[in-house]
């Protein structure tokens, strides 16, 4: 055989290609034997694998890749990636141009008949329950053999209760007044002409989303209910689910005469799809990215639509002075307990030096009997012992940690909470418990969040407890939408004119 006298630099180009086209990409590591003119391979036992996919004349032996017709290879390996890539484009095309054409149809769609299609989707859910639960169970069992930490794990699973809990809140988007042809601000002009503004579905949302299954339910519910399209493209770890309740969608849009395009679920994994989704501004109107930071902040960096979301969920409450300690005990505990992976689950607490010592032991008896390990500041451990609380970084004031940590400050007054929260939260959710009036105003009008409460937990941030029926994401933005985003977030709004023959002069 013969033994191919190239740089090590081309051969590097051409595996690296390879591995990505067959998903096995690790980098690899290539040296030269100058005396044997041969190339060594390190750090990836996978390689042969990947090699004899394309071409027989490779052979991996004793450590050492010998390659030869590397041209022709390299040809070959190129060439298979961009018909991959073409044919992820042209597919995600096709469902964006399958999509606008069906948000056409659902703009003129009737109340009736959209409630109609939701309610067929009710009945095949709920025909479907034990199939989908079982397809959930497959998504579990691969997540721990794949070691995925409590809180996607949390996230990703569907219980009875809360498969209840998903169909509840389909009948509450079912109930919810129709917002789309609501014509508001009615004036005539000097002129003669009357206007005003005329609700409107925003056309075809993009959604991005990591485990929850139930968000695949919920956004296409309130979609649907807005008379929108929508693209949903959720992550590997609970394909099996979202594919089974996509089937029950389906079937709920075809029983009642709308078009099944009206909700697409992406059916591949790639990730090119999700460069393909938020690029394609002549078919998506909107995006709504739910999971981590790192995939929020990167299709904000992308995308070239419009993108609704919030990064994370830094929440705080605030143990004000006059505060009733037995109301801040619960909703302290609640806050943070309640569920950890969630963006509305509380992160720090604030305590006010004036209630410190007597509130801090109270609460941390009961976090302690929930396993729940305190991060705080100097004052913090100084009241409970440095053996129950871990010294607070800079870091911990900023962090979500989304599992049973929590940062503990004291501060010297309402000010300096506002400022605390305002400086490290992420503008989702902040709490003030206080019986003093006046301050709680002042909370309201300083915190600068989509939702700032008084003397409640932190977990009713949530489109089900807002009254929305359900929520398509949260919101930390401050244009179009805030906060829990349900219906009227999916809507905009247009000028309508009525004349009667009038002419500018």
């Amino acid at each position: 055989m013969k033994v191919l006298n190239t740089r090590p630099l081309c051969i590097y180009y051409v595996i690296r290609h390879q591995c990505r086209c067959h998903s096995f990409y690790t980098e690899l590591l290539f040296s030269r034997n100058s005396s044997s003119n041969r190339l060594s391979a390190f750090k990836d036992k996978t390689i042969s694998k990947c090699l004899a996919l394309v071409n027989p004349n490779e052979i991996l032996t004793a450590g050492f890749i010998v390659l030869s017709q590397a041209v022709n290879i390299k040809r070959i390996f190129l060439s298979d990636r961009t018909a991959m890539q073409e044919s992820i484009e042209q597919y995600m095309q096709t469902v964006g141009q399958q999509a606008r054409q069906a948000s056409r149809v659902l703009a003129r769609a009737s109340t009736q008949t959209k409630n109609n299609a939701l309610s067929a989707i009710y009945t095949a859910l709920k025909n479907s329950e034990a199939t989908i639960l079982a397809a959930n169970q497959i998504d579990m069992n691969k997540a721990h053999q794949n070691h995925l930490d409590s809180a996607l794990l949390d996230r990703l699973e569907l219980t009875p209760t809360r498969f209840t809990a998903m169909l509840q809140g389909l009948n509450d988007v079912i109930s919810l007044v129709d917002p789309i042809g609501e014509i508001t601000d009615m004036a005539y002009r000097p002129s003669g002409i009357q206007l005003g503004k005329m609700r409107v579905p925003l056309g075809v949302v993009g959604m991005i989303y990591e485990s929850r299954p139930n968000v695949t339910l919920e956004a296409a519910s309130l979609a649907l209910k807005s008379g929108n399209a929508i693209i949903l493209r959720g992550g590997s770890e609970a394909l099996e689910s979202n594919q089974a309740i996509a089937t029950a969608i389906q079937h709920g849009l075809q029983v009642a005469g709308l078009p099944e395009a009206a909700v697409q679920v992406i059916n591949t994994t790639d990730r090119a799809a999700v460069g393909q989704l938020i690029t394609m501004s002549e078919y998506v109107d909107v995006i709504v990215p739910r999971g981590g930071k790192g995939l929020i902040e990167r299709i904000t960096h992308e995308a070239r639509v419009p993108v609704i979301k919030h990064l994370d969920g830094n929440c705080h409450v605030y143990v004000e002075a006059q505060a009733d300690l037995q109301k801040a005990l619960p909703i302290a505990l609640n806050a943070k307990t309640h569920r950890y992976g969630v963006c509305n689950a509380m992160e720090t607490l604030l305590v006010d030096e004036k209630v410190a010592e007597e509130f801090l032991p109270r609460i941390a008896e009961l976090y302690a009997e929930k396993q729940v390990e305190l991060r705080g500041c100097a004052a913090t451990r100084r009241l409970l012992g440095d053996q129950q609380v871990l010294p607070a970084s800079e870091e911990d004031w900023y962090a979500e940690y989304l599992g049973p940590i929590l940062a503990v400050k004291v501060v010297s007054g309402l000010e300096e909470a506002i400022e605390h929260i305002n400086k490290y939260g992420s503008h989702h959710t902040d709490s003030i418990i206080t019986e003093n009036y006046s301050l709680a105003r002042e909370f309201l009008a300083g915190v600068d969040s989509s939702s700032v409460m008084i003397n409640a937990s932190t977990r009713f941030a949530d489109g089900f407890e807002y009254g929305l029926g359900a929520e398509i994401g949260i919101s930390t933005d401050k244009i179009h939408a805030r906060g829990p985003v349900g219906l009227e977030g999916l809507t905009s709004q247009k000028w309508i004119v009525f004349g009667d023959g009038q002419i500018r002069q």
